[in-house]
Order: C-alpha cells, then structure tokens, then sequence
C-alpha cells in the first residue's frame, strides 16, 4: 500500500473518532448551544469535509485511480436510479416513523444522540439554509470518501472481493460515527452496510448520495419538531427500541 493511503486510513480510524469525541464532550458540557455556535460548527464541518475530499482526489489520481474506480460514474442508470428510489424510500419511511415513536414516548430520547441533536439542529431559517448546505457536503463527501475511496481501496487490497470491501467501508463509517456511542454505531454501520453494497451494485455514488442526504436532511429538518413534542409531553411511557431512534442514524461526522 502507499505510504499516503495508509496515512489517510490511519487519519480516517483513529484521527477521525477521537476528535470527533473530543468535539463532542465540549458540547455535551454547554447548558445550550447559541445560533452562532451552530453556525460555526456547521461552517468548520463543510470545509474539513471538502479539504479531506480534495485531497483525497488528488492523492487517488496520482496513484492511478479513474473515476470510474472511484464510483464517480453512472455506467448502470436505470438500475442505480431504481436502487437509489428505493433506498431512500426506505431511510425516508424509517425516520419519519422513528421521530413519531420518538415524540409520542417522551422518556425516549434521553441518550447521548437526542440530546446532541437538540443542540445541533437548526433552529432558525438562517440555520436551516446552513444546514441543507451542511447536509449536501456531508452527503457528497462522506460518501466520496468511505464508498468512493475507502472501499475501492479495500477491494483491491482483498483481491477485488465486493463484500469484504462492502464490510471494510462501513467500519470505517461507523467509526467516524463513534461520538454517537453504541447504538449510534451499530446504526450507522448497517446503514454504511447497505450505502456500501448499493454502490457495489450499481458501481455509482449517486444512491448513497441521495439516501445520505435523505437521512441527515429528514432528521435536521423534522427532528427539532418531534423532540421539542417530546418535551412538551408526560414521561411514563417506556422507552423506544434502538432501532427506531431517527437520531441515531444522523449520518454525519463533527471533527472540528
């Protein structure tokens, strides 16, 4: 392996979870978040991810790598627009039904995630145009990054298997996830599982890209609103499973 693509899985692994936790603990100590703390973390977010995609591009191109390689291409549309409906059709119907389980059992929600969404959602109009700008970022790079290049670079070096590429990608994934703790992990690995195996199939990015953004999009914008009825509501319900948590499936990265 080159000696730059093992620094950028080593960042990716290690660099990428711990700063992202340690990100993470210094919001968890503030009472709230204010509109320009969101902003900001917002704005750093976007420029990280889009200085590690460039980046990431160059060094895949000096070694050699197209981008068909990289999954920048459609060479199978009808089957890719197909699986990229359904997959976000999918995303789409469990957050919606995850922030209504959500809102009508008040004690959920009391975990690390919901509580990281209340301070990180968008509060405001200004913050919603922040966000949707976040969230189109997030989709295009992350999966640049962890379906594009870290998968293809695991397929090689397993000797071109599909599926422990599909494996190796989602780790990565979960991974820069680890701020979210255990559930958050376990959801963004099988959600990395399936963003993973739709561009084996379809050699595209293009239906993790729309289903990404589904994801961080519907929870962004609709869960302020679910957890705000949560709030509002009594607290003798017991709590939802794992699996129906939509916050657990934000499926973007904080580093700075």
């Amino acid at each position: 392996m080159h000696w730059d693509f093992a620094a950028i899985l080593v960042f990716l692994g290690v660099a990428v979870p711990l700063l992202g936790r340690r990100r993470i603990r210094q919001l968890m100590q503030l009472p709230s978040t204010t509109k320009q703390q969101r902003l900001t973390l917002y704005a750093s977010t976007m420029a990280f991810q889009w200085i590690a995609s460039a980046i990431i591009f160059w060094r895949a191109t000096v070694h050699g790598f197209s981008p068909a390689q990289l999954a920048l291409g459609l060479p199978k549309p009808f089957l890719t627009f197909t699986l990229a409906l359904g997959l976000t059709a999918l995303i789409l119907l469990n957050q919606i039904v995850g922030l209504k389980r959500l809102a009508s059992q008040p004690s959920a929600g009391q975990g690390l995630v919901p509580q990281l969404a209340q301070k990180l959602f968008p509060q405001g109009n200004v913050e919603r145009l922040a966000f949707f700008a976040l969230v189109v970022t997030v989709s295009l790079c992350e999966e640049f990054i962890y379906r594009g290049f870290v998968q293809r670079l695991f397929q090689d070096l397993v000797g071109g298997s599909r599926a422990l590429a599909v494996f190796g990608s989602a780790a990565f994934f979960a991974l820069a996830h680890l701020y979210q703790g255990r559930r958050g992990l376990i959801s963004t690995f099988t959600i990395g599982i399936l963003f993973s195996a739709a561009t084996a199939w379809t050699l595209s990015l293009l239906p993790s890209i729309i289903g990404h953004f589904a994801a961080d999009f519907v929870a962004g914008m609709l869960g302020p609103r679910y957890l705000s009825r949560r709030a509002s509501a009594g607290s003798n319900d017991m709590p939802v499973s794992p699996t129906s948590d939509p916050t657990q499936i934000s499926t973007m990265y904080i580093v700075t």
